[in-house]
């Protein structure tokens, strides 16, 4: 830290959609308000084996899991060392959301490996990891943590939509910032995508060239998840358990499948959208690769109408607004300050999660 009210942290996302990590050195300022700067930014990708173990993670063994933890803490490590060292960059601190292998927060449990000690020990400097727990104790969802950011980072937007492997939401209500998971996004997109032998559907062509099937667009409408209220969280069990038997079962291209997924995601986040929209000319800022997804986008804009416009930002947010906001998440932290709303997670109370680690004193 430079002063008592600029940090410098470097923050780590690999999410659900597995094709690698993503670092984000970034600035951040205290003065009454806060104020950011992602100054560097890159992602490395996961080596085919470490990547293939990450996909197969939920079903090895706890010896094999208990491995991997450190692995890939270790790899990280090495990662944001070079990283750093590329550019010369100087950090008070790692800030690391893990790579989710089990979220299940009815059970009171959620996992993200990445080992916190094997992390700090690679890259020299301290970490801070495991932000889901603590809140998932207090009885909330662990999930999604991005709206902390959303409120002190991006305050101008009416709605902050994530299109990750999950697509998320988060907005005010009566004064509170809440958010919530609205529907699967790139995991099932890139599933499909990866039959056609890409790893994701560029631009959205592949739904573009399709047909909707109503059949599999009403069952997907239909789904148990739709219903629940407030707080809610999906993970890859609900995919596997609820939404990917619907896609095995249809004997339907690629193509079609692609194009009723994106209709049913533009249902079913137009709808978030418009039952929280209060007033006319809101903005939703879109980030993560799905914002790239110029088809669901059309999609998009055209079930809100000309009131509500959809911004996509520039490629820095886009690409990383997700590791910043984890940097964000670690400097609340560092701080002893609230980084997660009970408002968002439906938890008992507030909390400032996160575990520190520093292997190097």
């Amino acid at each position: 830290m430079t002063s008592p009210g600029i940090f410098h942290l470097v923050g780590l996302m690999s999410g659900t959609s597995g094709d690698g990590l993503d670092m984000a050195y970034c600035r951040f300022e205290f003065n009454g308000q806060w104020k950011y700067e992602i100054i560097r930014a890159e992602t490395e990708a996961f080596p085919n084996d470490l990547g293939k173990k990450l996909q197969n993670a939920p079903n090895f063994s706890g010896l094999q899991l208990s491995l991997l933890d450190r692995e890939f803490g270790n790899w990280m490590g090495q990662a944001v060392k070079k990283f750093c060292q590329k550019f010369q960059l100087n950090a008070d601190a790692i800030a690391s959301h893990g790579h989710t292998v089990f979220h299940q927060p009815e059970k009171k449990f959620t996992l993200q490996i990445g080992n916190g000690w094997s992390l700090s020990r690679a890259s020299g400097m301290p970490v801070i990891c495991d932000f889901r727990s603590l809140d998932i104790q207090l009885g909330g969802q662990g999930a999604p943590l991005a709206p902390i950011g959303d409120h002190y980072l991006f305050p101008k937007y009416d709605f902050c939509l994530n299109l990750g492997g999950i697509a998320n939401i988060s907005m005010m209500k009566e004064n509170q910032r809440i958010a919530f998971d609205i529907s699967p996004f790139n995991l099932l997109l890139n599933y499909l995508a990866e039959k056609k032998g890409m790893p994701y559907d560029d631009q959205g062509k592949l739904a573009r060239n399709g047909m909707v099937d109503p059949e599999l667009l009403n069952a997907l409408n239909h789904l148990s998840y739709y219903e629940q209220k407030g707080a809610k969280s999906l993970g890859r069990e609900d995919l596997e358990k609820d939404f990917l038997p619907l896609i095995k079962n249809m004997d339907a291209s690629p193509e079609n499948i692609s194009a009723t997924l994106v209709e049913h995601y533009s249902i079913q986040i137009s709808k978030s959208i418009k039952e929280y929209s209060l007033k006319k000319e809101q903005q939703v800022l879109v980030s993560g690769g799905g914002a790239y997804h110029t088809y669901f986008i059309e999609k998009l804009q055209h079930r809100l109408g000309k009131d509500i416009k959809v911004v996509v930002p520039e490629k820095s947010i886009i690409d990383y607004k997700e590791a910043l906001i984890f940097a964000f998440l670690g400097v609340l932290r560092m701080r002893n300050e609230v980084n997660t709303f009970k408002s968002v997670t439906g938890a008992s109370q507030n909390s400032c999660g996160g575990l520190l680690f520093d292997a190097n004193k």
